[in-house]
């Protein structure tokens, strides 16, 4: 594998490892704020006017910027049984098919999200709750996190095709 190369996939996945460790930092504001809600809520009978909104508002960023890495690390759902029958070379051609698929849905969906998420910071949008926070962050979260998901295919599609193959598949 030429060094470029190497290093470009390297890169990106150490761009979306820190990505991923952010996005799993959120859970933790997640939880603190639905925690606060409900005791303040249930046994104060004081609800917060930004505690369900502030977790429902991270909740997707939380969700998003942590698939390009777990994309790496093969955590998402596979088809396991059906490609360990088949061919390496077989297995390889799955492989390159369905990073080829992700990149397309990548480029497809951050086309559709950028725009959206562009009005969102021109127009200064916000929630239009009683708390009222800014939503381009959130909105910016869907085609950042399509842009590196997309990268981590590419990079993954890379490391497929320079792997080495076994000879005798």
């Amino acid at each position: 594998m030429p060094s470029f190369v190497s290093a470009f996939i390297l890169g990106i996945t150490r761009i979306n490892k820190f990505f991923f460790n952010i996005a799993s930092l959120l859970i933790f504001v997640i939880v603190f704020s639905m925690l606060y809600e409900v005791v303040s809520r249930y046994v104060f009978n004081a609800p917060t006017i930004w505690g369900m909104e502030l977790a429902t508002l991270l909740f997707g960023p939380y969700f998003l910027l942590g698939g390009a890495y777990l994309l790496h690390l093969r955590g998402h759902v596979n088809l396991d049984l059906l490609k360990n029958k088949l061919s390496q070379r077989n297995q390889r051609l799955l492989d390159l098919f369905a990073y080829v698929i992700i990149i397309v849905f990548s480029i497809i969906l951050f086309s559709y999200s950028f725009s959206p998420a562009m009005q969102a910071w021109d127009y200064k949008e916000t929630s239009f709750s009683a708390w009222n926070p800014p939503v381009w962050p959130v909105k910016f979260a869907i085609p950042i996190s399509v842009l590196l998901l997309g990268l981590q295919s590419f990079a993954e599609m890379l490391t497929v095709l320079y792997k080495e193959q076994d000879p005798q598949s």
